[in-house]
Formats: structure tokens, sequence, C-alpha cells
């Protein structure tokens, strides 16, 4: 590889900038990183900035100073992960298996590939003659925040009457279902987690005297995850 090569390819995998980067997590200067190298301060300081061209041999010294295998400069530099989902852009769902949906929901994160978490806003609408909530649970963990509106939770056996500003989070494996219970909709921020959920008892809350309150309650808010073009996960 002749010289002009060679500053191409240092210049594509933008060896300088790692340097820099593992030299400033470390909160070390040039001079001490020198002192640690056997490099002097200014010739780091043009390899940080991309004017000369570093030998294996000085960037061997330079990745035992940061436990970091040769191979580091030169494989491709990892993507941080950052997606913006526009509001005209997403697709606007009914709720699955019904002839009468009772919500619609929007996917908060399909761009997301392998996700960990589903982000979700739906829309409540207010109850109809004739028509009743669909029970439903799936696995792992649910959190919902009502942002407007009036909501009544189902979960098992229990039923729990939320307002605008209210949160609640929750194991998803017990049946649970919505109804709007207000006149208008109800709209809320849900965020599933297909994850296995460890149960613990609830421990009674200390208050300021020393005395026990009232335990945390954890309910669930149901919605679970249906299959739909550009990869949304379906609100269950």
């Amino acid at each position: 590889m002749d010289g002009e090569a060679a500053e191409t390819f240092i210049a594509e995998k933008k060896i300088g900038e790692r340097i820099k980067q593992l030299r400033l997590k470390k909160s070390m200067g040039l001079v001490e990183l020198g002192r640690h190298t056997g490099l002097s301060a200014s010739f780091l300081s043009q390899l940080e900035t991309g004017r000369v061209v570093p030998t294996l041999r000085n960037l061997a010294r330079i990745s035992m100073v940061f436990s970091k295998d040769l191979s580091y400069f030169f494989e491709p530099e990892p993507q941080t992960l950052f997606r913006v989902h526009r509001r005209d852009e997403r697709m606007r769902l009914p709720q699955t298996g019904v002839d009468d949906p009772s919500y619609f929901f929007e996917s908060l994160g399909y761009l997301v590939p392998d996700r960990q978490l589903d982000p979700y806003f739906a829309e409540f609408l207010p109850v109809k003659t004739g028509r009743a909530p669909k029970p439903h649970q799936h696995g792992g963990c649910e959190f919902l925040y009502l942002l407007s509106g009036e909501l009544e939770v189902r979960h098992g056996e229990a039923t729990h009457r939320i307002e605008a500003g209210d949160a609640i989070y929750f194991d998803a494996g017990t049946t649970h279902s919505y109804v709007c219970s207000g006149n208008g909709p109800a709209c809320a921020l849900i965020v599933t987690m297909q994850l296995p959920l460890a149960v613990q008892p609830l421990a009674p809350q200390k208050l300021g005297n020393g005395t026990s309150g009232r335990p945390v309650r954890s309910i669930s808010t149901g919605m679970m995850p249906l299959a739909v073009k550009k990869n949304v996960q379906p609100m269950q």
C-alpha cells in the first residue's frame, strides 16, 4: 500500500479520533500518554488530528496503554442507537380480535430493530351500549401513564379507576382489560416489556413517623403485542 492509500485508509477508520476518545475517557493528557508509549506529545497530537500516519508499532504501543487489541482501530465503528418516529409517519391501528374496537394505538418504536421494550400511544373510546371489554394477558410487564380522561383497569378480579396523571406498573401475565369510564376519550402512554417479571411480596411503606402505611399495589393495563406491517408489535 502506497503512502496516499495508507493515509486514506487511516482517515476512513478515524484512528486518530479513536485514540483521542480513549485518552479522554481515561482523563489522560498527551504528555502522560507520551510517557506510557515513548512517543512525543506533539507526535500524538498530530496523530489524533490525522496529520501523520501511525505505524503498526506505534498503534500497538497505544493499544497496550488502553488494554485494547490492535484490531480495535480497524474494526467498524459501533453505531449508536437513535431513532426518530415522526407523528405523521405513524400508523393508527385498532384493537385486534374484535369487530368494534374499544381503543386504537400507535407504535412509538416500530423503527427500532430488536428492541427491548415496546412503547405505544393509545386512545380509549367511551363505552358503547352492549360493548364488553375483551380481557387478555401476555408475558412480561407493562407500564401505563394516563395523559387525559378517565380509565377503568380490570386486572384479575380487581377493578381500578385512574385519572389523568396517574401511572400503573404491573405483571401482564394476569388477565386484564380497559374501559374508558369518562364521557370523552382517554389517552395514555403505554410501554410493554416481554421479559419475565420477578414477582416479590409487597412490603408496607414506611411513613415518616416510622409507622406502616398501605402497601404499594401493582395493577395491569392490558395491551398485548400483535403482528402488523412496518415491524409494529401489536398491543395485546
